[in-house]
């Protein structure tokens, strides 16, 4: 692997931690592009095989500092990472039988879409004490799961791990505070990165060289990102349009190269 690509690989990995850690998503969404239009990956699967196995593992990493914070509500993590691991094996095969070109194409609509609504105001109010339990999983239950499942498809066929969509999914179904929905989406985001990464390595579209140098960065970006996440909360909504206009602009070139 030639020095250039290294460095690349290394830089690809600290944008998508720090991404990962800064808003608790967005930073799978961006993996592929940077993999195909920067790294140069040749294959847009092997692009989403690779970005999915190092996506889930730098969502992991940050999972531990969030936890040490408090800020991950573990049983509704894991209720709609299950519904969501059905869903990404689900998607993943879908999108393996897609046409490259066509897989990229729209994965840069989806950024667009996605960077358009990440500007809707969040209209529910917060409620930070709410928990899965046996008298409330007859409310959240019906409201998590179809959501997972939703979710979770969306990350196997594009091979994200889906944070910038779980993160509001999680706030409207449980009402949480965008501080805890970041947290608890890492969890998920993990579980969804892995499930669709297992069905990319099986097919063999994984490059594990390339992998090992994207969580290697990640791993430093995801502890940088939340750091700045904790001093700069008092600025979220301004961080998370800004990196809605990021989202949408590099959409924008996705789909212009496509097209």
């Amino acid at each position: 692997m030639a020095p250039e690509t290294i460095l690349l690989a290394l830089a690809a990995g600290g944008v998508i931690g720090i991404i990962l850690g800064l808003v608790g998503g967005g930073g799978s969404i961006l993996a592929v592009p940077l993999l195909v239009y920067v790294v140069g990956v040749e294959s847009t699967q092997a692009a989403i095989g690779t970005a999915a196995v190092a996506v889930a593992a730098n969502a992991l990493i940050g999972v531990g500092g969030h936890a040490r914070g408090g800020t991950v509500k573990w049983r509704c993590a894991l209720a709609f990472a299950g519904a969501g691991m059905v869903g990404a094996a689900m998607g993943a095969e879908i999108g393996k039988a897609f046409d490259g070109a066509r897989l990229l194409l729209l994965f840069g609509l989806l950024m667009i879409g996605v960077g358009v609504m990440m500007f809707r105001p969040r209209k529910s109010a917060p409620d930070p004490d709410v928990r899965l339990t046996r008298d409330s999983a007859a409310i959240l239950l019906p409201r998590l799961l179809p959501a997972g499942l939703g979710v979770g498809m969306a990350a196997g066929f594009f091979g994200i791990g889906g944070g910038f969509l779980i993160v509001p999914a999680l706030m409207a179904a449980t009402h949480m505070p965008l501080r805890y929905a970041v947290g608890t989406s890492l969890v998920v985001v993990a579980a969804l990165g892995f499930t669709t990464a297992a069905s990319y390595a099986l097919s063999g579209y994984v490059d594990w060289p390339l992998t090992g140098l994207l969580i290697a960065g990640g791993a430093a970006g995801s502890m940088l990102g939340i750091l700045a996440g904790r001093k700069l909360s008092a600025h979220k909504n301004l961080l998370d349009r800004l990196f809605a206009l990021v989202v949408i602009g590099a959409g924008i070139y996705v789909v212009v190269r496509g097209v």
